[in-house]
């Protein structure tokens, strides 16, 4: 009796419907945790929650660069700076949100977390800066 050739014994296979069925659901399975885990696939409640922070994070970027030009715009910028400067790290947000800054005009509240950026970006400031501004 001859041997047959790899080749030749591959040729003459034939998987069985349910070989057929396994290998499939297999693949669907190895697809799917490769996707889920290295692929950056996502559930759509998990993509509405990624939207709805980005948003919030975008909005409050925006407010906090609005603040921080009101501020520096302010007829009193010098002297607000320096109380600013003067305050507590953990008071910083509220001093900005009571002052009314971190409210985009025509807003009612504050945007939420626009005054801690805010109060970062003012952080950075020089005095001289609020100076021009008052000038101007």
């Amino acid at each position: 009796m001859k041997t047959q050739s790899f080749a030749q014994r591959w040729d003459g296979y034939q998987v069985s419907k349910s070989a057929a069925a396994w290998i499939v659901a297999g693949s669907v399975a190895a697809t799917m945790i490769v996707g889920f885990n290295w692929g950056g696939w996502v559930l759509g409640g998990t993509a509405d929650a990624m939207v709805t922070k980005a948003a919030a994070s975008a909005r409050a970027e925006l407010a906090a660069a609005v603040c921080a030009d009101q501020f520096m715009r302010s007829t009193n910028a010098s002297v607000q700076l320096a109380t600013l400067q003067a305050t507590d790290s953990w008071k910083r947000d509220t001093f900005i949100e009571e002052g009314g800054w971190a409210t985009l005009p025509g807003g009612e509240k504050p945007i939420a977390g626009a005054a801690e950026l805010c109060s970062e970006k003012l952080m950075q400031a020089k005095p001289a800066k609020a100076a021009a501004a008052t000038a101007g």
